[in-house]
């Protein structure tokens, strides 16, 4: 069992919320390149959603065979990036992560050189499965740069990207593929990768405090029970995000009778709320013990009832809008932080399979949604499915894992145990 005094152990090693002190030469800098990867991957990921209609026009694809490729994404998260997590358990964080940039590179460089939807689809399950590999390894070094006890501020700042890639990424590389073609969303996103590749080289840290550990390790952390409970209530409880996200435009046009001129200003607000909600709760992982996640989950159920009964008015339906983006975003780096808590030898994977399980909640959400609106229930209808989950969520939370008083497992362990 690790000592306080031994201090042979990599971060990469530990759980990111106690990584021992350190200091990276520019920190400020570290972070801003960590944070420029994931706007990268985000703008990637939220641009192919804008641009889906055009892609399936020029491939000959209906649109139902042309959202493959956007689940394929998803899935690359869920499956390949835990894989890619394992395959590289003995990685230095700082070469995993130029690879997985690189990796990013060439998923965009083929998806804008697609000749059809099938190879399409393939090539985006390669792009995805660089995203939960990237935000668990830059977890990592986020938490390296920080110091102890911040490791849900190091997540909330390597989340910060995606955050601002649904304010500003998604709708420019959408504009860019309605204006010059969807191949050139691609090719924007390979510019920003290569931004972002060029900022990593330079800024992140060389040192051996950040070499991974063993296979054993990280595998060790797949039995743990808390793990996979907490992975559970992740995918059920953030699903009310994408329950509501993915709707916003029939919000906005069908329920509140709105011009669809408004549906951007209404992600833009919804996204605002996501960074905002994002940039508090990193602050507060690290104080609460997971009771942001009680709080983010508890108020977004109010919020959820308040769209449902009176989203037809838009003065309520945008700053509902707002709200749910930012209490579900406070709860998810108290999830990161207690996801490394039951396992602190496997940092990296955890952060792999937070995010698989952020993909995860974007189906449940999406069907749940749909299935809403199938039954005939009405446009708003999907916000009581995204209730029903989120409840599921906090109510498994509360009576397993979310215990008051609840032990946390210790599982450190040194190289040679």
């Amino acid at each position: 069992m690790t000592t306080e005094h031994d201090t042979r152990l990599q971060p990469a090693d530990q759980g990111i919320h106690d990584a021992p002190a350190r200091s990276a030469p520019r920190p400020g800098l570290t972070l801003f390149a960590l944070a420029l990867g994931t706007f990268a991957i985000g703008t990637g990921e939220f641009g192919s959603n804008g641009i889906l209609q055009l892609f399936a026009a020029d491939l000959g694809a209906s649109i139902p065979v042309a959202t493959y490729a956007i689940s394929a994404y998803a899935f690359g998260v869920m499956i390949g990036s835990p894989a890619i997590t394992l395959l590289a358990a003995r990685a230095n964080r700082r070469t995993l992560l130029l690879g997985l940039i690189a990796l990013f590179l060439v998923g965009n460089v083929l998806s804008g050189l697609a000749p059809n939807i099938a190879t399409l689809v393939v090539f985006r399950f390669i792009t995805g499965s660089v995203q939960g590999a990237f935000f668990g390894a830059g977890a990592v070094v986020a938490a390296y740069v920080y110091g102890p006890g911040r490791g849900g501020r190091a997540f909330a700042t390597v989340m910060g990207g995606l955050t601002v890639a649904t304010i500003v990424g998604s709708p420019l590389g959408t504009l860019v593929g309605q204006q010059v073609g969807w191949r050139a969303t691609y090719w924007t996103v390979v510019g920003l990768g290569l931004l972002a590749g060029a900022a990593l080289l330079a800024w992140l840290p060389r040192t051996d405090d950040l070499h991974g550990s063993s296979v054993a390790h990280e595998l060790a952390a797949l039995r743990r029970r808390e793990v996979w409970l907490m992975v559970a209530v992740a995918a059920l409880g953030i699903s009310s995000i994408f329950a509501v996200y993915t709707f916003v435009g029939p919000f906005v046009t069908d329920a509140a009778r709105e011009s669809t001129a408004l549906i951007p200003v209404a992600l833009a607000v919804f996204g605002l709320g996501m960074a905002v909600g994002n940039y508090f709760g990193g602050r507060a992982a690290d104080h609460e013990d997971g009771r942001p996640v009680i709080f983010g989950f508890g108020y977004v159920l109010v919020l959820l009832v308040a769209i449902g009964l009176l989203g037809r008015e838009i003065l309520i339906l945008l700053p509902a809008l707002f709200g749910v983006g930012a209490t579900m975003m406070f709860a998810i780096p108290a999830i990161q932080v207690k996801l490394t808590q039951f396992a602190p030898d496997a940092p990296t994977l955890m952060g792999a399979l937070n995010l698989a399980a952020l993909n995860l909640a974007n189906s449940l959400g999406a069907i749940g949604g749909a299935v809403a609106l199938g039954i005939g229930w009405g446009t708003l209808s999907t916000v009581w499915a995204g209730f029903v989950l989120t409840g599921a969520g906090l109510l498994l939370y509360l009576t397993t894992v979310g215990r008051p008083g609840r032990a946390v497992p210790t599982t450190n362990r040194t190289r040679g145990e």
